[in-house]
Formats: structure tokens, sequence, C-alpha cells
């Protein structure tokens, strides 16, 4: 790169950092104050790479058929410190999305950079055909947080293959073919696990047999409201009227996240869990994005049910970002992997375990299962009293730091509002917040920070979106 174009880039980037910490116009004569980003003292380093404009283009042809980016003109992030990131220009931003509720920790927390360099310089890669401490120190970590006689761990790559590998031991472990699992959730995009996601647009046109679908226990848009045991008929209507009578499993997620942060109806689990035992099945629990603390009130989601599950699966949170995934189950149930060579080349990778580690050691030391729940609860609290303010919040739900605002044209109607919701998360942006956008229509935003999230952090994005949507 020439030197001009370097110095250009570091003069936009010194505009970048300087425009993020002082961007606030004052008060005096009348002039509207903007809300203001938190101080933190981080100063990103300088970033000389290719910009946004050059990267979408190459992105286009180079990676064609992947997701779509966020907003008109996609942010190119350069850099992580806990909270917050930083794009191309050297702007900071609060993250409140946290790579889809998978930076749980915190970007860049030095005790994770620390256990995956350190582990790196020593050994990168064995697979599980050897011993290595790593491994097994985490399988063992991982086994002290589990309730009852889940104790047997098994490591995948993402919660895909962990929901996928779950699916096949609920097969073989009771005979049966037959899963169930909730409309709209989500539950990876493999071949059974796509099966068991009850989305149209995550869906492709394969062979997904076996699989039934039974109402959501949406407080919000359900038929029965708050009334979770109504909601369970419909599992032993599915049972009696398309199954032989018995059943693999049953497979939820305690919160939906990608359907929008949906909290089932009081009393649903616990009916339906004794529904498939009496129908021969294993209950397993997705925890991949309502795991390690981030409810706030339990460390895994299930737990606010007070049911054990049979299986429990689960990703993103568990390595900070690093690419791991995990089933964990009971002694008993995890023998029917020996009727064949069960191997994964990843699950287990020294690096990734190193990392998994360490993000239970900081849960534990920075106390994060405590401020999701301190920190998660003021925030909810403030997002309602912004419901009160404003017409288009229609809900606002979830636990600790996995929250959603879902919005709506007319309250009455429910009328999603997919067009505001894709305004409001592109101003919010502009204003410095980051959050995402799911449920079924579209409509809600979705906020899943990190859990050193603080009130600070809290208070500025409620700010942000009372004057986005003030300004509507």
């Amino acid at each position: 790169m020439q030197l001009r174009q370097v110095t250009k880039q570091i003069s936009r980037w010194q505009r970048g950092v300087f425009t993020t910490v002082t961007r606030t116009p004052s008060n005096e004569n009348g002039v509207e104050s903007l809300p203001k980003i938190p101080h933190f003292s981080h100063t990103p380093a300088p970033y000389n790479g290719p910009l946004a404009s050059d990267l979408s283009k190459r992105r286009k042809q180079y990676l064609p058929t992947i997701v779509g980016t966020y907003y008109t003109h996609p942010l190119n992030l350069v850099e992580g410190k806990m909270q917050y990131v930083y794009d191309e220009n050297g702007r900071r931003y609060l993250d409140a999305f946290g790579g889809i509720a998978t930076v749980l920790c915190g970007h860049c927390h030095p005790d994770v950079v620390e256990a995956i360099v350190n582990q790196t310089r020593l050994l990168q890669h064995t697979t599980v055909l050897y011993l290595n401490h790593a491994v097994v120190d985490f399988a063992e970590a991982l086994a002290a947080k589990m309730p009852g006689e889940l104790k047997v761990v098994f490591f995948t790559n993402s919660g895909t293959e962990a929901n996928e590998l779950a699916l096949m031991m609920a097969r073989l472990y009771t005979g049966y073919h037959d899963v169930i699992s909730i409309r709209n959730g989500y539950h990876g995009n493999a071949t059974s696990t796509m099966g068991t996601t009850a989305q149209f647009f995550h869906k492709f046109n394969v062979v997904q047999t076996g699989i039934h679908h039974v109402l959501n226990p949406d407080p919000y848009r359900g038929v029965f409201g708050l009334d979770g045991a109504k909601y369970a008929n419909d599992v032993q209507d599915i049972i009696n009227y398309g199954t032989c009578g018995h059943v693999a499993g049953f497979v939820a997620e305690a919160i939906q996240g990608v359907g929008g942060v949906i909290e089932l109806a009081p009393g649903y689990l616990p009916a339906v869990y004794s529904i498939i035992k009496k129908a021969g099945g294993l209950f397993i629990a997705d925890e991949v994005q309502s795991g390690f603390g981030r409810t706030g009130s339990h460390f895994w989601g299930f737990e606010a049910h007070g049911i054990i599950p049979d299986i429990v699966t689960m990703a993103k949170g568990i390595g900070n970002g690093a690419p791991i995934g995990a089933v964990v189950t009971t002694r008993e149930i995890a023998k029917v992997l020996k009727y064949a060579y069960y191997f994964s080349t990843f699950g287990g990778n020294p690096v990734c375990t190193a990392a998994g580690l360490a993000v239970l050691n900081v849960i534990e030391k920075d106390e994060l299962q405590q401020n999701a729940h301190v920190v998660g609860s003021y925030l909810k609290d403030r997002l309602n009293s912004l419901k009160e303010k404003h017409e288009i919040i229609g809900d606002v739900r979830g636990r600790g730091m996995l929250l959603g605002v879902e919005l709506v044209k007319d309250r009455k109607l429910k009328i999603p509002a997919k067009d505001e919701n894709l305004h409001i998360l592109e101003q919010m942006k502009d204003m410095g917040v980051l959050v995402g956008k799911g449920g079924f229509y579209g409509n809600v935003l979705r906020i899943t920070p990190p859990l050193c999230f603080t009130k600070e952090d809290a208070d500025f994005l409620v700010e942000v979106m009372d004057y986005t949507m003030s300004k509507m």
C-alpha cells in the first residue's frame, strides 16, 4: 500500500476514534443532546487493511451463498474489547448482540486470549485418539456444572453438530424414530436439525423424516397465552395421531433465540416432560443460546423449568467465539455410540477446549452470571418503561442478557413492524449501538450482549433506542 494511502487511512482512523469519544452536541442555545457512549479506556490499533467497500465486492464474488450482511452500508469490524467493537475508522460501538449470543465473557477477554495463545504455542491439534489434559480438564469441569447423572461429554464443532448427535443418540437409545419439536424453534441447518427447526426460511427442500412440530407455547402470540398445560396437550395429540405411540424424543430451547427471544409459557416443559417419558422418549435441552449463565437466574435455561433433561446440547458462549459445541448426557445413554465407530476430527480440539475452560473460570471469577441477572433485570425494566412511552413496542421479554423487544404497528392486532424494525436497527447502529433482529416476522430486536455489560451500557442502549423511536 502506498504511503499516501496509509496516511489517509490513519487520518480516517483518528477521526473515527475522536468522533466516538466526543460526539455529543451541547444543549446550549437549544441544541439537542444525543446519547453519549460510556467512557472506555481502550484505544484501538490503527487499521491499514482493506476497506468495507472493497470487502463487500470481494465477498459477493467469493462468498455469494452465505447470509447477507446487516445494514445498508455494512460494518467492517476490525477489533473488539469486552463489550465494544471497533470499525475500520476506529469508531467504537456498543455490541449488544455479541456475535449472536456467542461472545459471553467479552471480546478478547485477556484470560480467554491467554489460554488460547498458550495452548496454540504448545500443541494446536491432536484429535481425541491421544491424551491431552486440555480436553479432559474441560470435560471434567463442564460435567461438574451439570445436574443429576449428566456427566458424559462429547465435543463437537458447533451447535448444529451437537444437536445432530443428540437426535441420533435419542433414536438409537429408544429404538424409535419420531422426534417432536416446537414451531418457531431453531436447532441447526444440517439434515436432522433442519427437520426440527420450524421456520420455512431456514429449511431447504431435502428429505426430513420423522419430525413433528407442535404448537409454540408463546405467551404473547400463542392461542393459550400463559397456559402452558394447554399447549402441552398438543404434544399428546401428536403422539396419539402422528406416531406409533412412542417417540425417540422431544427437543426444545428454554428460550427461543432465533425465533424472537420467546420464553415458553409457564408449566409447559414439566407437562411435556411427563408426556414424553410416558411415550418412551428422551428430553433434549438445546442450550446453545440460553446456557452458561446468560439468563442470569440460572446457569442453564432448563433449570428455570424445574426439569433435568436426558441430553443437553450447547455451543456459542461455550468458547466465547472459539468454534466448539458439546453434548452432555448420562453414561447409560452414551453407550449407544459404541454400536459403531463415532468420531469427530475437531471435536475436542485442545485450543478450543482450553478456551472453554477459560470461559468457565471467567464466569466464576468475574461473577458474570450474577451480572447478567442484575444488569439484565435492570435493562429489562428500562425497556418496559420504554414500552409505556412508545406504542410501537408490543412486548418486552426474556431473562438476564437474553432479551427481545417485539415491534408492532398496532398493539391490539399485533401487526408485525418489520420495516420499522430494520429502520431502528440501522439508526441505532449510526448512533453507536449494535443489536440483532429475529422472530418469525423479523420484527424483534434481539439483545444478547457479552455478560460484562454494565448499567451504563444499558442506559446508553435504552437512550439510543428511545431517541430513535422518538424520531420516527
